[in-house]
């Protein structure tokens, strides 16, 4: 291997390069006194990792710098940021700690690289490292912000720059952002940073579809160019005609929504019509934005015509993130659907920088949306109970800002997420009027608690003292709030039960003459294959545990070793990892048979070989191979990184994979002997079942088939999409996983 020459003089200018490049982009923010702060920080950085590089040989000092310019340019950061952006490492990855930090840059800076900096610590397979890291990260997001938004910056850098990784690296990273990154950038406001850690993570995850999208962009490029041309010109002038100072241009869609709209939809790229938006940004005074952007969507309505269900008005009432824009979608001069936002220069720079041009003209606007919503995260955070997985997923489900408008029977309004219940609702106003509600009325009609709310409902709650939150309660509540403290109240009720529960067990206990203690309670719990020794006590209360189990316990108790249940998996998935990693590489080869370790392929996305896989280290059923598009994959590598193996195929054709296709077309005579005889006699595949569904001339149909691997399967797909009448085969993925 040839040697890495290194020129020193070369990357000394280049990073002086860098920096003064950096400060350019601090310029419009910067105060007396922050120039010399900064270069205090990249002075501390540049030394502490003197000696360190990255995957791609370059000097690891160009991550920092790299990351402060995003904080700066694209997101609008101050100094702040910027100084904790260029040390967001050394406390992880060098000698400094955070009381040198604290010392030389104050509580503040500290705080912050706190919240940047990783747990390092315990390896549970019970609870994710990860997850506890993201929800260390979130409790300090509840005291300042900014740690999100340098985390953001960070994540993004290390996307752009991850071809030097590993794959099973940039499919783990790729998982995190897709999972979590990109969501809270929405969340933030961050469009143009979401939409691009979208893309950068689909060009890992998918990339055939990403270069065929890219590829398919760029083809039309200068036909899309022409068309918004001929369709901006014409509103250009009319504006102006009409004494509107606005910039007009066209906004491509990015490759992830595109590729979102043909899953959604189920059609090919030549059917997404909206490939690009046109954006209408005024110049306008505060006092006439309201009516400058309806003045210019009468003028778009009045040259083009618009599809009446198609408006969409966030300017009377704001997102939770902060957005405010007129949308609407037009019927173009060639027949084709043209999506319109409208909006001022302010709103624009909310939508692309989002929180940080929400501070900025904070002194404008009263409490918003993003405030209420960091209000919604500190108290989520201040549930101390959940694991953090849990919080997860439930941190997750309030991220997507589609929300609904709700009043209250004095007109008050409330925002909710998407699909709310009347109980969300209740426990929106109060946590106390949420567990003791029994019913509400929606619009004055009496409703269940499960109802599902629409935009602009008025609803009424009605309680009762004798109410008390029930289990089934958490199938149908969306909001965050709502889950915590029906999971508090249950636990409460369960922890009241668990104590009789004690008492009766010591009583039994005494009995059989078996000594009540630690020792026995817990080789009890494991005996009985329960998490906790207050499911023990609460299983015994509720009779589940009686008399003869205890006896039966006696009996085996011999051979019982008093070992917790979490220990005995730890231990599994410790030597899974290690028999893998002593084989001559640390991947798993699938289809040997001199591999003998115990792999299943995944039921929920039936792996064929020729697909991009990975191996999941599961507790109870060995390694698990999944599809690395597979519906779970993003979850299970975001929470459960560790547990991931590289996998391959290795050749083999002998074999049989069972796979779906949802095939869908018009309806006619003998379409299914066509589709049968493709499959059966020209393709020689074993059909293991059919389902069909025709209705009113439109024919759907599931199939499950045996294929060889992954050509013989885009063979059949390629010969059944031939077949008269068929308009669209795609292959399914199965139900999502319970993770064990």
């Amino acid at each position: 291997m040839k040697e890495l020459v290194i020129d020193l003089e070369a990357e000394k200018n280049e990073i002086l390069k860098r920096y003064r490049a950096l400060l350019r982009a601090c310029k419009p923010t910067l105060q007396k006194g922050d120039k010399k702060l900064i270069r205090h920080a990249f002075d501390m950085a540049l030394e502490s990792h003197k000696d360190m590089r990255r995957k791609s040989g370059e000097p690891y000092i160009y991550h920092p710098i790299a990351v402060a310019q995003i904080a700066a340019e694209e997101i609008g950061l101050g100094t702040t940021s910027i100084v904790c952006a260029l040390l967001h490492d050394v406390v992880e990855d060098t000698d400094v700690t955070l009381e040198d930090i604290e010392r030389e840059f104050g509580k503040k800076v500290a705080k912050i690289i706190d919240g940047l900096t990783k747990i390092s610590g315990v390896f549970d397979t019970n609870s994710s490292l990860q997850a506890e890291n993201f929800r260390k990260m979130l409790l300090t997001l509840a005291d300042d912000v900014r740690v999100i938004l340098i985390k953001l910056a960070d994540r993004l850098h290390n996307m752009r720059t991850m071809e030097f990784m590993p794959r099973d690296k940039q499919l783990k990273l790729s998982s995190e952002t897709v999972y979590l990154y990109a969501p809270l950038a929405h969340r933030l406001g961050l469009y143009a940073i979401k939409s691009e850690l979208e893309d950068l993570s689909m060009k890992y995850m998918e990339s055939e579809t990403y270069q065929f999208i890219k590829n398919k962009l760029n083809e039309k490029k200068a036909e899309r160019e022409r068309f918004i041309r001929d369709f901006i010109d014409p509103l250009k002038k009319v504006l102006e005609s009409q004494g509107l100072h606005a910039e007009v241009f066209g906004r491509p869609k990015s490759i992830h929504s595109i590729w979102n709209k043909m899953k959604k939809k189920a059609i090919p790229f030549e059917e997404v019509y909206d490939l690009f938006a046109i954006r209408v940004v005024l110049d306008s005074t505060p006092e006439n934005e309201k009516s400058d952007c309806w003045k210019a969507y009468s003028i778009v309505t009045d040259l083009y015509r618009p599809n009446p269900d198609r408006l969409r008005d966030w300017i009377s009432s704001p997102k939770v993130n902060g957005y405010e824009s007129l949308h609407t979608t037009v019927m173009g001069p060639r027949g084709q659907w043209v999506e319109i936002q409208i909006r001022t220069k302010r709103m624009n720079e909310i939508a692309e920088k989002g929180f940080a041009a929400h501070w900025k003209y904070k002194e404008s606007s009263s409490d918003t949306g993003l405030d209420q919503w960091i209000q919604k995260v500190r108290e989520m955070l201040r549930n101390p109970e959940s694991n953090a997985l849990d919080f997860l997923d439930d941190f997750k489900m309030n991220l997507f800002s589609d929300e609904i408008f709700i009043f209250t029977p004095k007109g008050a309004l409330l925002q909710l997420p998407v699909n709310a219940t009347a109980l969300d609702f209740a426990f929106e106003i109060h946590s106390d009027v949420g567990a003791t509600c029994i019913g509400a009325k929606v619009n004055h009609k009496l409703v269940p608690l499960s109802h599902k709310l629409q935009n602009g409902d008025q609803v009424e709650i009605i309680t009762s003292s004798k109410q008390t939150p029930k289990e089934d309660w958490l199938n149908f509540v969306v909001t965050a709030k709502a889950k915590a403290k029906i999971k508090s109240a249950l636990k409460e009720e369960k922890r009241k039960i668990a104590e009789d529960g004690k008492e009766i067990l010591e009583r039994k206990l005494k009995s059989l003459k078996i000594t009540y203690n630690s020792e026995n309670i817990h080789k009890l719990s494991y005996y009985f294959k329960l998490p906790s020794t207050q499911d023990l006590f609460y299983n015994v209360a509720k009779g589940l545990i009686d008399m003869k189990d205890l006896k039966d316990y006696l009996a085996s108790e011999k051979s019982v070793e008093n070992k917790p249940q979490e220990k005995i998996e730890q231990e599994q998935v410790q030597s899974m990892l290690r028999s893998i990693k002593t084989k001559d590489s640390d991947i798993l080869l699938i289809g040997e048979d001199m591999q003998k370790i115990d792999y299943k392929l995944a039921s929920c996305c039936n792996p064929i070989p020729g697909d991009d896989v990975f191996g999941f280290i599961t507790v109870n059923e060995g390694i698990k191979i999944h599809r690395t598009n597979c519906p779970n994959a993003t979850k299970l590598m975001s929470n459960y990184g560790y547990r991931v193996v590289k996998a391959r195929w290795t050749n083999q054709h002998e074999l049989a994979f069972l796979t779906g296709l949802r095939i869908t077309g018009i309806d006619d005579v003998g379409l299914i002997n066509k589709l049968t005889t493709v499959i059966s006699n020209d393709f020689k595949v074993n059909i293991r079942s059919i389902t069909v569904d025709s209705d009113n001339g439109i024919f759907e149909g599931s199939i499950m088939v045996y294929v060889n691997d992954r050509d013989h399967l885009d063979n059949l797909i390629k010969r059944l999409k031939m077949v008269k009448g068929i308009t669209g085969v795609t292959r399914f993925d199965s139900a999502p996983v319970e993770v064990s």
